[in-house]
């Protein structure tokens, strides 16, 4: 596979500034949701006792603080993020929880050294937005002890995820894709590994070996009620993006898009909550066993 280096500069001033404030205000939804494809990841891959892990792109730490856990006293989690606010949480909760084996580091994981050496990697989601893909995935694995495993969530294709991609087609129906200008954006987006086929190369071309996909469907809870489920719609995902790339525009059509949206998401709401179908892949892959 060819490689070209882009930096991730863009990318972590979105999740440092913008983002970051939206995954506050909806965080409830995003680690309940996206929690339940980390999870199996864990369940299905679980991280060794005693071990050390490393959780690549862990945002608010959730995922570091239960992979601590896993491991156990003698083991070590160690959380990495671009975004330092985030980081910035992830220490303040893991010493609140009174987690010691938890570490966090602000580290760019295409281009800075991450330690090591590790047993396992693992991400919830957060592998992504890596403007180099290549270079972040061999990062790691000269990261990993020989043999190590790489065990990362990712979304499957866009129309396979209806919680965001019915969303974002109603969305287009009233407000109109435009260029983003110079406005910072969270990079490749949530759907660049959704390929099997691209994901696979990139990770043989990064030293990976015994590549594996493995398919995980799940209906996630996106929202407490229908309006947060609308609030959450027109912030984050593609819809909230089209919505805030496209500025003037995009806020004059809002009362539109919020009528839309409130019929379109009215027949997910449930006793408990508004669930919406999601689909990811679980993808694996080994270290060379000789470094």
């Amino acid at each position: 596979m060819a490689e070209t280096f882009f930096d991730n500069v863009e990318a972590i001033e979105a999740w440092n500034t913008v983002l970051f404030d939206k995954f506050v205000r909806f965080r409830e939804a995003l680690t309940t949701g996206l929690g339940r494809h980390g999870t199996a990841t864990m369940d299905r891959h679980p991280p060794p006792r005693g071990g050390r892990v490393l959780d690549i792109g862990c945002g608010f730490g959730d995922t570091t603080q239960e992979l601590a856990r896993r491991v156990g006293s003698e083991g070590e989690a160690v959380g990495v993020d671009a975004a330092a606010r985030f980081i910035d949480a992830g220490r303040a909760e893991a010493a609140a929880a009174g987690v010691s084996n938890a570490r966090f580091l602000v580290a760019d994981v295409q281009a800075d050294d991450l330690g090591g050496p590790y047993d396992q990697a693992f991400s919830r989601m957060g592998t992504m937005f890596f403007a180099s893909p290549v270079m972040a995935l061999r990062n790691v694995r000269q990261a990993m002890r020989p043999g190590g495993l790489l065990a990362m969530a990712v979304w499957r294709a866009k129309p396979e995820n209806p919680f965001l991609y019915d969303i974002e087609q109603k969305v287009l129906e009233l407000v109109p894709r435009v260029d983003k200008g110079d406005q910072v954006t969270c990079g490749p987006g949530p759907f660049s590994m959704a390929s099997p086929d691209v994901v696979s190369a990139q990770l043989v071309a990064a030293g990976w070996q015994r590549i594996g996909f493995e398919r995980f469907d799940a209906d996630i809870k996106v929202a407490a009620d229908l309006d947060e489920a609308i609030e959450f719609a027109m912030a984050l995902g593609p819809a909230g993006e089209l919505i805030r790339l496209a500025g003037d525009e995009g806020e004059r059509k809002k009362p539109a898009v919020i009528a839309a949206l409130r019929e379109l998401l009215a027949p997910l709401v449930r006793a408990d909550g508004v669930y919406g179908g999601s689909s990811s892949w679980i993808v694996t892959a080994r270290a060379p066993a000789q470094s």
